[in-house]
């Protein structure tokens, strides 16, 4: 099993936006420190909910800091940039860490992002498949062209060659933020691992797994790569020496990011958007996670692995919204709880 940092770079209420990124930056240097095994990255655009616009790029910086944890965008948003562009920079990552990079992308949402950066409803709606399909050709082909609805190229040399880093793997890994039926079978057909919300529970994302293997069976993908995905589950992971304590510091900080947060995304056609309840949002995230005593979140952590079969695990550790909080939770989940799962 293998254990890492969800980073959101939360903005929360009171805080300047500096603050969540040096807390962003810290936690994950405190990730490696604690034995972690990874670090995800979230982006957000023009919203409290989190203050990190580029994940790709935070994720240079973090690769720059540490020397042995894998870095990873959770995730770059595909519709609001150019698949050969990410793929350019994932490839330089890639090369230039030794391998310790991993690109997650997903779709987003039909956020005001699309105008802003002029990709358009379209993008978000119908082009996330010829997006993606042309990143993996650019991270596995050595040169590409595009004549698709969206991009359209002639040949051109891909420049640097992921292929060309002195490591046993290839390119970097790939996987792809999955919240419907459509988007497990686009990541399945590509044979591409999921990143699982941590908005969903164990049944479902046991429902998501098995659609997935169905799915990659049906396409012929290898048997070792059906089962062997190493999907990641995104969660929440509070530590304290009783669980009410530990639920307390969330209940008492996460309604008031979530409020503002949340409510700050605004639409890009003026589509009705309904937002979850703060403080039941939180309940139910408690309720689901790694949430009380080290022993508890070893417990919780174990048995999701069992019921879903997900071996990866992305959790978010920084939902007192304080730095010196968030160091503490991570120190105790590498030295209390990563020791009772391995």
């Amino acid at each position: 099993m293998r254990v890492g940092s969800f980073v959101l770079a939360a903005q929360f209420p009171g805080q300047g936006q500096g603050e969540p990124l040096h807390r962003a930056v810290r936690s994950a240097e405190v990730a490696e420190e604690a034995g972690l095994d990874s670090v995800w990255l979230a982006e957000h655009h023009f919203v409290p909910y989190g203050t990190c616009p580029s994940a790709v790029t935070l994720a240079a910086l973090l690769l720059g800091r540490t020397r042995r944890i894998r870095v990873g965008t959770a995730v770059s948003v595909l519709p609001a940039t150019h698949p050969v562009a990410l793929g350019e920079q994932a490839a330089l990552l890639h090369l230039t860490s030794g391998g310790r990079f991993s690109l997650g992308v997903g779709r987003g949402g039909p956020w005001v992002d699309l105008e802003v950066f002029g990709a358009g409803l379209e993008a978000y709606e119908r082009g996330f498949p010829e997006s993606l399909d042309l990143l993996m050709r650019w991270l596995r082909e050595p040169s590409v062209s595009a004549d698709g609805e969206r991009f359209r190229f002639r040949e051109v040399p891909v420049v640097p060659r992921p292929s060309e880093s002195l490591t046993d793997t290839p390119g970097p890994e790939v996987v792809v933020a999955c919240t419907s039926p459509a988007s497990v079978r686009l990541a399945a057909e590509r044979g591409l691992p999921m990143l699982l919300g941590m908005h969903v529970g164990d049944e479902e994302k046991a429902e998501m797994v098995g659609l997935w293997q169905r799915h990659a069976q049906d396409c012929g993908r290898p048997w070792e790569e059906v089962y062997g995905a190493a999907h990641v589950s995104a969660g929440v992971c509070q530590i304290a020496d009783r669980r009410a304590d530990a639920a307390e510091a969330l209940l008492k900080s996460m309604p008031g990011w979530l409020r503002q947060g949340l409510d700050a995304h605004v639409t890009v056609d003026g589509r009705a958007r309904q937002m979850r309840d703060p403080l039941a949002y939180t309940e139910l995230l408690c309720g689901l996670h790694p949430v009380g005593t080290p022993r508890l979140c070893a417990d919780r952590l174990s048995a999701t692995s069992e019921r879903t079969g997900i071996t990866r695990f992305a959790l978010l550790a920084e939902g007192s919204g304080d730095l010196a909080a968030t160091e503490d939770n991570l120190r105790r989940l590498g030295t209390e709880v990563l020791p009772q799962l391995r």
